[in-house]
């Protein structure tokens, strides 16, 4: 099916290949289930800022059974986080808080993945393992997340190309997120261990708009299945993206499919920036040992009446560190209204947790020519010339001495080009680091739960429930006679199931009949018209005759809001809206 042209800006093939552009797809849905995943929990479908109880954690890192420490679990170590847990004793167990083992895999939850599974032509299991995904950021209390894989090597269709599926996996949602200060975390509990799927495609996309196309088509075939939930909040998408030279970069948790295009787009073009800073480094003949000179400045610094500085007074301290020979490379753009700096500053933000704005300054910023004078001041100090740049943060000691560390750590990676990242969308298509990419040391099998045998009982149960493939009813959509943009409105709002309920029985072109469901109706709505009354058999009464083959798109309105017990202006004399 044709899609919209929102994301056509993003689709130059030349020059994506130009960059050996690489992206693929993880994208996480709800699915619609009365209870959790592992516990007989209600799964709540509206959250709620309510709680009874509060729970502290902090989180460690263990060994692997390689006996390895996965980066990102010691990253998140290293921010001494303390974790705030809200409860609701509606909506969690002992099971989320780790007091008791998992009371059994949910069932339905697994016929509902195993049904999206089909859909996506995979290769399913013949027995469900469960693994443990560890995660420190403490949106999971045990440390862990359950999770297991329903099938592989599949398939999807998108603009006549084969996209490849590379599996589909069973997992417990996380914890809501609902404060991020210094060194505290709080999350709220109603959404832990919510049953979701996770589709991840194989690295097919070229382009940015493609990535934004297969997101697109992963959406409307999960609406397709009946089996999920839909509305904000209820999927999450993340994005990988590489090219030539790079690294894999994963962009998390980006919730609206129309950002996807520009996220991947500026992904690619930060990630040749930092190729060219690499370059720019290496011709200077920078080294580690030019990263190593770093001082208290606290005295120098409270004599400059800058923001940051304002910590020294509440007990803090500054502390500052040359770069040698780097002049300019923190001001080297990596994006919208983005610099080189901003990576540091973003290191500094999440590991030392300084979240003050700004959290750190540098000679390389034109707005800290005020500073200038300090600049000069702390070179003079370790005999540092004009060409070297001078990094100055302030806020607790301790964090103070984890943000230079941490400064230095990303001084050196940047000695080898793109570092392998989750990062955060921010608005108008730029990112910023969130932790390290995590690695496979992070995923161990799970003892507490046995196996479970796919039957072929179970199998042909849930291929009974299959429907029609994606491409093949929204080829029948289009062959109807709708609209590229009503068929992907049909299918993105669920209001195909009355559309296909009502079709056969109303003698209305299918155009107009698929205006009345999504644009009328919500227009209705918007006039303070009930219009829960509508279902197929009104419909029918009101469109099944002969007449009805004829009637024009207004008229069929009128007698729609009519029978609604509403007069919309046009038919009253007045305006051309519902009102």
């Amino acid at each position: 099916m044709p899609e919209r042209d929102r994301n056509e800006p993003y689709s130059d093939l030349a020059f994506y290949q130009s960059l050996g552009l690489k992206s693929g797809l993880e994208v996480h849905r709800q699915l619609d289930t009365e209870r959790k995943l592992f516990c007989n929990c209600p799964a709540v479908r509206s959250y709620s800022d309510h709680y009874d109880a509060e729970l502290l954690r902090h989180m460690r890192p263990t060994l692997s059974e390689l006996g390895e420490y996965d980066p990102t679990a010691l990253m998140e170590f290293k921010t001494k986080k303390e974790i705030v847990y809200r409860l609701g004793r509606d909506t969690v167990c002992t099971y989320e808080m780790d007091d008791a083992p998992p009371f059994g895999l949910n069932r339905d939850a697994l016929e509902r993945a195993l049904l999206v599974g089909m859909m996506l032509n995979l290769s399913l299991v013949d027995e469900i393992h469960i693994s443990r995904k560890q995660y420190l950021d403490g949106s999971i209390p045990t440390g862990f997340q359950r999770t297991c894989i329903v099938g592989i090597n599949g398939y999807l269709v998108c603009r006549g190309r084969r996209i490849g599926v590379r599996q589909l996996g069973l997992e417990e949602d996380a914890c809501r997120e609902v404060a991020d200060r210094g060194h505290v975390r709080t999350y709220m509990t109603d959404r832990l261990s919510i049953p979701l799927i996770e589709v991840v495609t194989e690295a097919d996309m070229r382009t940015p708009a493609e990535v934004g196309w297969v997101a697109s088509v992963i959406q409307r075939l999960c609406h397709l299945s009946g089996v999920v939930r839909t509305g904000l909040g209820k999927v999450r998408q993340d994005v990988n993206v590489s090219i030539s030279g790079g690294a894999r970069v994963e962009i998390k948790g980006v919730p609206r499919i129309r950002q996807i295009p520009a996220l991947v787009h500026f992904e690619a073009l930060r990630q040749r920036a930092l190729l060219e800073v690499r370059d720019l480094c290496r011709s200077r003949g920078l080294s580690p040992d030019a990263f190593k000179e770093e001082m208290d400045v606290s005295d120098m610094a409270r004599r400059y009446p800058h923001p940051l500085f304002t910590a020294i007074g509440r007990g803090g301290r500054a502390r500052a560190i040359v770069l040698r020979n780097s002049t300019g490379v923190l001001a080297y753009p990596t994006g919208p209204r983005r610099t080189f700096g901003h990576e540091l500053a973003d290191r500094v933000r999440v590991i030392a947790c300084i979240d003050t704005v700004p959290n750190m300054v540098h000679s390389d910023d034109p707005d800290a020519f005020a500073l200038a004078g300090l600049f000069d001041a702390v070179r003079r100090q370790v005999g540092a010339g004009a060409g070297d740049t001078v990094v100055i943060t302030a806020g607790p000691e301790r964090d103070c001495l984890t943000a230079m560390s941490e400064v230095r750590l990303r001084m050196v990676e940047a000695l080898q080009g793109v570092p392998r990242e989750t990062r955060k969308a921010l608005p108008g298509g730029a990112t910023c680091f969130e932790r390290l990419l995590p690695g496979p040391d992070r995923m161990y099998p799970d003892t507490d739960l046995p196996p479970v045998v796919l039957s072929r009982e179970m199998l042909d149960r849930v291929r009974g429930r299959v429907p029609q493939p994606l491409w093949e009813k929204e080829a029948a959509y289009a062959k109807a006679g709708l609209s590229a943009q009503q068929i992907e409105r049909l299918m993105t709002t669920d209001m195909f199931g009355l559309f296909d309920e009502a079709l056969p029985r109303v003698r209305l072109r299918p155009a107009i009949l698929a205006y009345l469901l999504l644009d009328w109706l919500l227009a209705l709505r918007r006039a303070g018209v009930d219009t829960r009354a509508v279902d197929a058999d009104l419909l029918a009464r009101l469109f099944g005759g002969e007449e009805a083959a004829t009637m024009r798109q207004r008229d069929a309105a009128a007698a729609l809001a009519m029978v609604l017990g509403h007069v919309p202006g046009w038919a009253a004399g007045g305006g051309n809206d519902a009102s």
